[in-house]
């Protein structure tokens, strides 16, 4: 598939952005819905995505550009192009999250309703934006003879880009139910979201063929078990605070 989706007075427009583009504007519609349910105040809601996605997608760049910087290094006019793809999900989610507490405590705002608010938003939108990766033929697995594979470079390849994407409907799907439907405390929907999705993400990434790599080890497995540790303790000691 081509990867231009159009072009405008000789400017390509990309399919990659404009799923990515797709999966942030859902994500913020379905924060708002949220944001009314629970009577939180929707101004502060739009603010903190005015910082937040900005922030998020200069991290997710960064976070990219750092651990591929053999590549960068050598071709710095690159380092601003992601029309192309190149942005990391735990790049932006790690400049998201420090955003996000400066902005609560400069508004006086409970950091865990805000979280909560918009995770389900945030796996919505990496589960549209995954679709990507699909047509600038990124984040694929090794060779398969699976039904479901796809050609890439005349290979049968996994999909990983769909898995993940199925993972991460599945995990919005679930965040939506649960927090509708649990006695909850603030914060447990954005711990299950880090369980959830790091659990999906370290099996799937363990079968991409382009990961990226700090000394010989996949980053993203990396992180992802630490973000798995890091939401069972926050959904812990949430539960045990509620019971004092």
């Amino acid at each position: 598939m081509n990867p231009v989706a159009f072009s405008i007075f000789g400017i390509d427009i990309m399919w990659y952005g404009i799923l990515i583009s797709l999966g942030v504007l859902v994500g913020v519609l379905v924060a708002i819905r949220e944001c009314r349910r629970v009577g939180f105040k929707e101004e502060d809601l739009l603010d903190f995505l005015l910082f937040a996605i900005p922030a998020g997608i200069i991290g997710a760049r960064t976070y990219y550009v750092i651990f591929s910087w053999d590549y960068y290094s050598k071709n710095l006019d690159q380092i601003i192009n992601i029309r192309n793809g190149g942005l990391a999900i735990h790049g932006g989610l790690i400049a998201g999250v420090i955003v996000g507490v400066i902005f609560c405590k400069v508004r006086k705002i409970n950091i865990w309703q805000i979280l909560d608010i918009v995770a389900p938003s945030v796996v919505l939108g990496q589960a549209i934006g995954r679709w990507g990766n699909f047509i600038n033929q990124e984040a694929y697995g090794g060779p398969t003879n699976l039904p479901w594979g796809i050609m890439v470079n005349g290979v049968k390849v996994h999909p990983t880009f769909l898995y993940e994407s199925i993972i991460n409907l599945s995990v919005f799907i679930f965040l939506m139910w649960y927090r509708k439907n649990k006695r909850k405390n603030q914060g447990e929907v954005i711990a299950l979201y880090l369980i959830l999705y790091s659990i999906g993400r370290f099996f799937v990434e363990g079968m991409r063929t382009d990961s990226l790599m700090f000394m010989n080890m996949r980053i993203a497995q990396l992180l992802s078990l630490g973000l798995v540790l890091l939401g069972i303790i926050i959904f812990v000691l949430l539960r045990k605070k509620s019971k004092k």
